[in-house]
């Protein structure tokens, strides 16, 4: 491993690699928000992106020794480690049956605008949950993540332009369904 390079991330994942836990820590202080939000964005759940945020941990634990830096920056790999475990998640969602039908949250008007706004970032969440999956992936990266489009690409496994028509079709579909927000 040659300590960093240009991967802003290289010395601490070498320190891991080595059995620093001090390094981890860092790791972990460093990335753990980004891993939640992609997890919740992905999932809808908070329970279920805590859960995916730990396994990237434990890999990146597991995995750090062998990490070479080159192929890709680390951050795109747990970015694709994560995004990983998401989609597993859902393919198991889509084979489970509940046992009961989830609450149901009440359609009236909101009188405080605090609960307004949950209501918006709620309306929002479950209309970024109905896209299909790609279409998520891409908006999550590229605005809940803030990655730029050649990293988002390089995550997906995608052209820049297969990454551009995702985000394009999935923002058309988000102004459809919250098209009733619209002042």
């Amino acid at each position: 491993m040659d300590g960093g390079g240009s991967d802003p991330d290289g010395e601490l994942v070498a320190r891991a690699g080595r059995g620093d836990a001090g390094a981890i820590q860092s790791l972990m202080a460093r990335k753990l928000p980004r891993m939640l939000a992609l997890g919740q964005r992905m999932l809808g759940d908070a329970h279920e992106a805590e859960d995916v945020a730990q396994e990237v941990f434990l890999r990146v634990w597991r995995e750090a020794s062998q990490w070479r830096p080159g192929a890709a920056r680390f951050d795109t790999w747990m970015h694709r480690v994560a995004i990983n475990l998401c989609y597993d998640r859902l393919r198991r969602r889509r084979v489970t049956t509940m046992a009961e039908p989830p609450d149901q949250v009440d359609p009236g008007p909101q009188p405080d605008r605090a609960l307004i706004a949950s209501d918006v970032g709620r309306r929002v969440q479950q209309a970024l949950m109905s896209l299909p999956d790609r279409q998520r992936e891409a908006l999550t990266l590229c605005h809940y993540q803030e990655l730029g489009n050649i990293e988002a690409a390089e995550i997906m496994e995608v052209s820049i332009e297969a990454l551009e028509s995702l985000l394009s079709r999935g923002r058309r579909a988000l102004r459809t369904a919250l098209e009733d927000l619209r002042p």
